[in-house]
């Protein structure tokens, strides 16, 4: 199916078969991946710029959400590995039926008795008592636990724990971009579509082909730009590929700005991630910031959060295997 693309040359499909094998050589052997960028790592492979443009950016930049430029080269090679070489199913996506905000909502803890959720109840201060955490502080009120996993954005740890002793110095956030659209009729049939050449990255049918979502990762360069700009940048280029998008009428828009979607994942950062563990036995981190073997992805901080909770089994001496190593 590969060879049969017509968005790419022979020669860019030989060049990037020559690549994806490297991949298969390379990764978890050659030790300064993570001192190099993705970009630079192509270079070396000599590949050429429509194969970098049209196959290697689509897939890269929106699976680490950083530009090819920044990312460093581990990351883009450890994609590449999942996706297309370490097992004949890694290619197979799991799309949830439901939103996640329903997949996830707090009546479906409600069968788990032991299980309370405090909604809307951010965390102001962790309390450190003789050498461990004694207690959280949220609104006033005060909470203690036997073991406290924080699970918060890196750039919040210092406010929350200084105790940790965590150095964020030249770690930088990395954005993202949503646009929805919704039209008066359908504009497409296919569930979702990468745009090439274009600065809209992908598209998702949300619903019955009349509310569109368009998502541009590492976004830095739409930060600047206004609602009614993004809207239109969306329009223009969706048209340029559904003809049904130039007729219909837009009834609808809503842009969402995810300044500090993940973190950057440039070269030298695998190495100042933070494992599970603290210097304090009953304090554990989690998100897709820590050492979870994954990049920036919710399915890292999924992981994160595999780790967390295997290291509290553990800790309490009745350990549990929660997380599926990648395939070898």
């Amino acid at each position: 199916s590969f060879l049969g693309v017509k968005f790419l040359g022979f020669e860019d499909k030989l060049a990037i078969l020559r690549a994806v094998a490297a991949v298969g050589r390379e990764y978890r052997r050659r030790q300064e991946l993570d001192r190099m960028t993705m970009l630079e790592w192509l270079e070396e492979k000599r590949q050429p710029g429509r194969a970098i443009g049209r196959f290697w950016r689509p897939v890269l930049v929106s699976a680490v959400n950083e530009e090819l430029d920044r990312m460093a080269a581990r990351y883009g090679l450890q994609v590449i590995w999942l996706g297309f070489l370490a097992s004949a199913q890694g290619y197979e996506l799991g799309v949830p039926a439901v939103p996640l905000g329903e997949l996830y909502r707090a009546e479906a803890w409600q069968r788990l008795e032991r299980v309370r959720l405090r909604l809307r109840a951010a965390v102001d201060r962790v309390v450190f008592r003789g050498g461990r955490a004694a207690a959280v502080v949220s609104a006033g009120e005060t909470a203690s636990a036997d073991f406290y996993i924080l699970a918060v954005p890196f750039e919040r740890l210092a406010g929350l724990a200084p105790e940790l002793g965590m150095d964020f110095t030249g770690w930088e956030h990395s954005p993202i971009t949503g646009i929805h659209l919704w039209y008066d009729r359908p504009v497409t049939e296919l569930p979702h579509a990468t745009l090439l050449d274009r600065t809209i990255q992908w598209f998702f049918n949300k619903a019955e082909g009349r509310h569109i979502q368009v998502v541009v990762s590492a976004s830095r360069k739409l930060l600047d730009l206004k609602r009614s700009e993004l809207v239109e940048l969306a329009r223009g280029e969706l048209a340029e590929f559904l003809p049904s998008a130039r007729s219909a009428r837009l009834e609808q828009a809503h842009v969402i700005k995810e300044v500090r979607a993940t973190f950057s994942a440039l070269p030298g950062m695998e190495a100042r991630r933070p494992p599970a563990r603290t210097g304090f036995d009953n304090v554990l981190l989690a998100g897709d910031w820590t050492h979870s073997g994954w990049p920036p992805t919710m399915e890292g901080a999924v992981r994160s959060g595999y780790l967390a909770a295997e290291a509290v089994a553990a800790a309490c001496g009745r350990p549990v295997r929660f997380f599926k190593p990648d395939p070898a």
